[in-house]
This record gives structure tokens, sequence and C-alpha cells, in this order.
């Protein structure tokens, strides 16, 4: 498999200055400047900055004058940095632009930049270098769900809800999307007291659910987890907005209805089994690790580890 260049973290500096002749030995170095030797007359002057794997990337926020810059000029100037990059030995090239300044992104695009993502404030282009397929990584193509089954082990009853917009109106346990920095764990307690008023307590990973040019994932991809969560109260006070009905339903029942969705009767059966033969049958558990890069951590879902083979002591 190809290496893939990191997008995260690429800062741009625009200036007006030149450091002659390209930065010695950059493919190993950071914080060198790549620019545009002697701009034509009447364009833009682009200076961007260099990353470790030999890319160049440009914030337009940071262009002086840039509301009194035409697109004519901004088209000139783009592409004469981009022949002194190329020339240069540069492997692609980030161009960020704001959403007030869109008017710049056809002139790229005639150059051949093509869209890599956009924000709610911004947009980003990209226009591979260097030799042969762009390597450059893709922007995130999954969106994940997340929904808990809240189930009170003591009365052996489940929360489900039936949504208040479907054309059919199954039972489905509560959840929705995860948020950007939020773990798994927490989405699911989150969406269910949201929907429902309902507390609880993240215990594990039930299932996870694949699906691809999902329509209701803009035809992306994505990716749908259930939670086991443990209730700390019980009185339903339920998401009018999003949901038609909510209540405790005795888990058999779920499990035998046929007013349900496929993955809902499954998961249904499969806390039925955990129920009566030990969760740890069924359960995923949760831990975290750091991460290689500092002080950063993650996530690791999996069966529980006997201790003796967390600790490897008398193991051979």
């Amino acid at each position: 498999m190809r290496p893939l260049l990191s997008w995260a973290g690429w800062r741009a500096v625009l200036a007006r200055t030149y450091s002659p002749g390209p930065s010695a030995g950059y493919r190993g170095a950071s914080g060198a400047q790549g620019s545009v030797r002697n701009p034509p007359v009447g364009t833009c002057d682009l200076q961007g900055e260099l990353d470790r794997f030999g890319g160049i990337s440009v914030r337009l926020a940071r262009l002086d004058a840039l509301d009194r810059l035409d697109a004519a000029a901004f088209q000139k100037g783009l592409q004469a940095a981009v022949q002194q990059w190329r020339s240069e030995g540069r492997t692609a090239v980030w161009l960020h632009i704001p959403i007030l300044q869109s008017r710049f992104i056809a002139p790229a695009a005639s150059l051949g930049f093509c869209f890599h993502h956009a924000e709610s404030d911004s947009s980003t282009l990209t226009l591979w270098l260097g030799e042969g397929p762009s390597r450059l990584p893709g922007y995130a193509s999954h969106q994940v769900g997340v929904a808990g089954a809240v189930f009170d082990e003591s009365t052996r009853k489940i929360l489900v809800v039936q949504d208040r917009n479907k054309l059919k109106n199954m039972w489905k346990f509560p959840g929705g999307l995860s948020e950007p920095g939020e773990d798994i764990g927490d989405t699911a307690v989150r969406e269910v007291f949201e929907e429902t008023g309902i507390k609880s307590e993240f215990r594990s990973l039930l299932s996870i659910r694949q699906q691809h040019t999902n329509p209701g994932a803009f035809g992306k991809s994505d990716m749908y987890i259930i939670c086991r969560l443990k209730p700390y109260s019980f009185t339903i006070n339920f998401c009018q907005h999003e949901c038609l009905r909510c209540e405790w339903m005795d888990l058999n029942d779920l499990a035998k209805t046929e007013n349900t969705t496929p993955i809902t009767s499954r998961v249904a059966r499969l806390l039925l089994y955990g129920y009566r033969e030990g969760f740890d049958k069924i359960d995923l558990t949760v831990e975290e690790l750091p991460a290689v890069h500092t002080s950063l951590f993650y996530k690791l879902y999996h069966k529980e580890l006997p201790d003796n083979y967390k600790t490897m002591k008398g193991i051979y």
C-alpha cells in the first residue's frame, strides 16, 4: 500500500517577500517556505508554508488586500506559483479558500485543482504535483451513528422508541450521530437522554453495522454502533419532536416481535443470550491506551482479557 500524505496540521503563511532558490533539504526540514519568483505584473504573489512531505499549503485568508484582488489576477499569480513549485519538485498544493472569497474557486479549478473537503466557513482544494496518481489522503468518508440498548436486568425491560419521521414506525433503540471528538459511549448516553429523558451509564459495545452508499449518510458509508447501557432513572420523558412513542418493553417480547428492524431484533436476541449466559459472552469492553502521538489517547474495544493475560504473569 502506498503511503498517504497527511494534511492535518498543515499551516500556511502568505507573504510578499521571496527567499532565493528552493529550500535545500526540505523533505527533512520544517518551517521552510515556498514562493513565486518575480510574479507577473498585475498578479498576486503567493507564498505558502512547506510541510515535511514536500507539499505546500496556502491560506488565502492571510493574503493582504484579498478583497481587492480580482479572479484574473489571482489565476495568473496561482499559475506562476504552481509552475515555480513544480520546478522545485514539490509534491502537492493545498489551497484553503474562505467562503466569502469563493470567486477564486473557478480560477483554481481551471488550473487543475479539485475539491478535497469543505468546512462551514471554507473549502480546501488540492493539486497533485508529484509523479503518478495522487497519494493525498481522502477526507472523512463515514458518518458514525450510535444507539443505546438500555437494559434493566432487575425487570428484564429494555428501552425502545418509535421515530416520528419514519415511514414505518417500528421499535428501535434510541440514538443518533456522534459529534466530533465524542466517544462512542458518551454519544449513546447523550442521545438516550435527549430522546427519552432516561439517564444511563455505558457498559459495553454490542455490535457494529457497516453500510455503503447510504442515502441517510448523503450517499457515503455509514457505521452504526449499538452500546449496552445501564439505566439510572426510569421515568420516561421522551422528545415529542423526534419520537412518536417510547416505552420499557420486555426483552423477550422485543426479540420476538415483527414490528422492529432486523438489527434491533438481532441485538435483542444477543442481549437475551448475554442475560441468560453472562454478559461476558457478548460484551466488547473498552480500555483507554496511549497513542503514538504525544499526549493523545485512544479507546480500544475488545473482549475482556483474563487478568493473567493482561499482565502475562504465569503465561508461557
